[in-house]
């Protein structure tokens, strides 16, 4: 039960359940107190020391109901004879099937688990499926295409081998007996599958999920389809809540910078240089100060909306962080980012300027004389657009004024880079005063771009 209970761990980090090392511990001294043979008892322990939500709750309990419900095989073989009910009414399926054999119940003539198929004894076989499926790694698979393989390793640890030894035999000394053994290993096969499909559900879901979140992060943000838009804010709150755990910490060596060994040893003169006191150099960092931009308009309104998740994670990431928002005009949304969820911030964001025709000219122009102020030369800014500005004045010279007031202007645009320049789009005159110009094409891309800002200040 042990050996299981730590498959059990493993299955619950599959369902997106944190489980450490530590908790793990907990859970199964808790475990050795309450003791397995009460199934409700230990679910609502395993629950009460592994759950730290309401939502790994939720998942836990599924995950607990699914691992352990053991499939049965299916009884679909055929009744006894007529001539059979006149027998011994308490004469057991086992004895049957042994004076079948001409033998008793264990006979050595017959194999474990023949002898155990004919008994149709549930327990027996349920258990010695699940035994058979540690033996064969179950919770090593990954894909469903590996149905097949895991079956056939649980079947040959059963035996599968020595049945068919068996069946040979039977088939030429007593072919009814050999028929209802046929007709219980077919049974047997189905449980076995549905173990495998318990199994698949349990422990690939990780591998399966990695494996969407992978291909969405290279896909387009621009073509996101409909039904890919809760998961794909799923997964920019995972890159969010990354960049966090990421930056959020000072880490200490870093503050403290490296030995000064000169003055370590002065100071320590009078010990005879032992170093019991220590000195450092220490690194001066510019306080992080960050500008973000980010157009709203209607041609870039579905990539926006991913933007303005990862800027609402940069105010969580960095103390000093102004935002704004604009399609023709540009308003400061610093407040809204701060106070209220990613969900109901981008809500009230594009309902006062989102889907409008973009006008970057009007809305630089806005900024030079609402928010200069903001700029330092500490100050990073970011630009999020596409830099299409329906053929109006694109006032290069105000981003031009903006990348002289601050330590370093980038430009994170949607586009893939055969597109800049051709049609209203103005990206080659405004990259020519950024410091940095990348593609954003896609979650990915916009992870590393945001995550090499911020590391500039760590």
């Amino acid at each position: 039960m042990r050996e299981n209970i730590h498959r059990f761990f493993r299955a619950a980090r599959g369902a997106g359940v944190h489980v450490s090392p530590a908790e793990s511990i907990d859970a199964m001294r808790a475990v050795a107190e309450v003791g397995v043979s009460d199934r409700a008892i230990l679910r609502d322990t395993l629950l009460l020391t592994l759950a730290k939500s309401q939502d790994e709750k939720l998942a836990l309990a599924d995950c607990f109901d699914l691992f352990f419900s053991q499939p049965e095989p299916r009884q679909d073989q055929p009744e006894a004879k007529s001539e059979d009910a006149s027998q011994d009414p308490d004469q057991s399926p086992a004895s049957e099937a042994a004076s079948e054999a001409g033998g008793n119940p264990q006979d050595p003539q017959l194999g474990p688990l023949a002898q155990m198929l004919l008994a149709q004894d549930r327990n027996a076989i349920a258990a010695a499926i699940a035994t058979a499926a540690g033996a064969a790694s179950l919770s090593d698979i990954r894909y469903s295409t590996q149905r097949g393989i895991f079956s056939s390793r649980i079947l040959d640890a059963m035996g599968l081998q020595r049945l068919r030894d068996d069946l040979d035999e039977l088939a030429a000394t007593n072919p009814s007996l050999a028929e209802r053994l046929r007709d219980a290993l077919d049974a047997l096969r189905e449980a076995v599958r549905d173990t495998v499909s318990q199994g698949l559900a349990l422990y690939a879901r990780e591998e399966a999920e990695n494996l969407r979140n992978e291909i969405l992060r290279n896909a387009p943000l621009a073509r996101v389809e409909r039904r890919q838009v809760a998961e794909m804010r799923a997964l920019i709150r995972q890159i969010a809540r990354r960049l966090r755990e990421r930056y959020s910490k000072p880490r200490k060596r870093q503050r403290r910078g490296h030995l000064d060994v000169r003055r370590t040893l002065r100071r320590n003169a009078a010990w005879g240089g032992i170093p019991f006191l220590t000195a450092w150099k220490r690194k001066h960092r510019d306080r992080p100060r960050i500008v973000a931009i980010c157009d709203v308009s209607g041609s870039v309104a579905q990539v926006s909306d991913f933007f303005l998740l990862l800027i609402h994670s940069l105010h969580e990431v960095v103390d000093d962080v102004h935002s704004f928002a604009f399609s023709s005009h540009l308003i400061e949304v610093s407040d809204i980012l701060e106070s209220k969820s990613p969900e109901e911030a981008m809500a009230e964001i594009m309902s006062k300027v989102g889907f409008g025709s973009s006008d970057y000219g009007s809305s630089l122009v806005d900024f030079e004389k609402d928010f200069m102020s903001t700029l330092t030369p500490q100050t990073t800014v970011i630009v999020l657009g596409d830099a299409r500005s329906n053929n109006l004045d694109p006032r290069a010279d105000i981003l031009r004024r903006i990348s002289e007031r601050s330590k370093r202007l980038v430009w994170l645009n949607p586009e893939g880079r055969l597109a800049w320049g051709f049609g209203d789009s103005e990206m080659p005159r405004y990259a020519t005063f950024c410091s940095v110009v990348r593609q954003c094409a896609t979650a990915q891309q916009l992870e590393r771009a945001v995550s090499d800002i911020v590391a500039t200040y760590q």
